[in-house]
């Protein structure tokens, strides 16, 4: 049971945020998620993601060298899924290829340097990210410096245990899950529009 009353909310927090799991938010268990740093069921989890991201103005993917590199089929198929998704909410996709620094060079318009994220996210007027296919150790450093610096919210899809520096985060995602995460996003795409037209 997750007792937690630390929450995981978009910042700017401070110049050098704490650690989430240093303030207690652990991560959860096979087949669980984490919402603002508290544990709930992958439903919850992707009914949330899906409001995030249909709410957005400026919905924006990052997708890592996981996904971005055809390594191996699977790896195909996540970047497919992903990339159907983030058609699915009308969002842009800035790539993170390699982690590198690069500041002052990189251009924020073309790709995330996860050392200075905060230049793609003020620089594009993102308010809501998510991370896919970004390694562990970087994609928590860049989800820290996001929420040190600025108001965007992030979601984390981690192929392994889940990032509790992201304000949502699902936990061993397969391409299966990112469909079933983007049929649960047009679900709730239809019934806004139904419910839009009804009003009119």
């Amino acid at each position: 049971m997750n007792r937690v009353n630390y929450q995981v909310m978009p910042g700017p927090e401070c110049y050098l945020p704490p650690a989430a799991a240093s303030m207690g938010v652990v991560l959860p268990d096979e087949g669980r998620a984490l919402v603002e740093g508290h544990i709930v069921t992958q439903e919850e989890a992707m009914s949330t993601i899906a409001e995030k991201l249909l709410g957005a103005k400026h919905p924006t993917f990052f997708p890592g060298p996981l996904i971005l590199w055809a390594w191996s089929e699977k790896a195909v198929e996540k970047a497919r899924a992903i990339k159907e998704m983030a058609d699915a909410v009308g969002a842009k996709i800035i790539p993170m290829p390699d982690y590198r620094p690069k500041y002052p060079m990189i251009d924020p318009e073309e790709e995330i340097n996860p050392n200075h994220p905060n230049l793609t996210i003020w620089h594009n007027k993102i308010d809501v990210c998510v991370f896919a296919g970004v390694h562990c150790h970087y994609a928590n450093i860049a989800l820290k410096i996001i929420r040190g610096g600025t108001d965007c919210y992030t979601i984390a899809l981690c192929g392994e245990y889940g990032h509790e520096d992201a304000m949502i985060t699902l936990r061993d995602v397969r391409a299966q899950d990112i469909k079933r995460l983007t049929e649960v996003i047009k679900k709730k795409q239809a019934y806004s529009i139904e419910t839009s037209l009804m009003n009119v």
